[in-house]
């Protein structure tokens, strides 16, 4: 489970910071929805729910006026993952000509937003990722020590993602948009299967048993690479969201900025 999640996260992290010209969005675009959040919470709620899911819809296309490459199927030529340290993870890889399916099938279970602070609160879920490529690597995960170098590819289910993000109301050009200055991630996967070729230099007995021994205990794996892989989603969806939120104002999601500022300066 670790493997391909951290594989996903760095791919996905690595290509959002390529650079690219974006600019704000002054027309709505079809692919925003509005809500109104001074209507009663549960309403808002499934508003704002189907909201981001229309929006998370468009995401993995990619949309160049906001910056954002297509990201199902991702492509990715080179991706480094480096975590040393005295933990139970000692892992020093490089994978290439990197393909990920699956993002664009991210469903959105819930979506608020705090009436005070701006702040988001969001549970996804993605069915299934796959992905596929070389991969070059040293290290050691749990009491495994892995050495090889070829082919590989990852099959993981059922992944739960709650983001929570730390949110500014910012004024620019006569609109307000949510300045996302941080995310903080918890995460959950139901399976994996995966399988990592000529593995210790084609030494067929150590390769089968040691891709069997990571497909029978992806739990613990998982849990080791835990802090690492909840940075690493952290960073992607800080990226993700700003390039959004800080190319299409926030009056264009809601509808009644203006009315709930009012409320908050009247409750003071």
């Amino acid at each position: 489970m670790g493997w391909s999640v951290l594989i996903l996260s760095c791919a996905i992290f690595c290509l959002l910071l390529s650079e690219c010209r974006a600019k704000i969005l002054t027309t709505q675009p079809e692919f925003v929805k509005t809500c109104m959040i001074t209507k009663p919470k549960d309403e808002f709620v499934n508003c704002s729910t189907h909201a981001v899911q229309i929006l998370f819809n468009e995401i993995p296309r990619g949309n160049a006026e906001i910056g954002l490459q297509i990201l199902d199927p991702l492509k990715v030529p080179i991706v480094n993952i480096l975590q040393g340290g005295g933990g139970p993870v000692t892992v020093n890889a490089s994978l290439t000509d990197v393909t990920i399916v699956g993002f664009g099938n991210t469903n959105i279970l819930y979506n608020s937003v705090d009436p005070d602070t701006y702040d988001f609160y969001t549970k996804l879920h993605l069915p299934k990722l796959r992905i596929d490529g070389n991969y070059e690597l040293l290290g050691r995960i749990l009491v495994i020590p892995l050495k090889g170098k070829g082919t590989c590819w990852f099959d993981a289910r059922d992944l739960n993602i709650n983001v929570k993000s730390d949110v500014i109301m910012e004024e620019r050009d006569g609109f307000n948009f949510f300045g996302v200055k941080k995310v903080h991630v918890k995460f959950s996967i139901g399976g994996l299967k995966l399988h990592m070729g000529n593995l210790f230099d084609g030494i067929k007995a150590l390769e089968d048993s040691t891709n069997a021994y990571l497909n029978a205990n992806w739990k613990p794996v998982a849990e080791s690479l835990n802090p690492i892989l909840s940075k690493t989603i952290e960073d992607i969806m800080i990226d993700i969201l700003q390039k959004v939120f800080d190319n299409i104002p926030a009056n264009f999601f809601l509808g009644d900025i203006v009315e709930n500022n009012q409320r908050k300066l009247s409750t003071k």
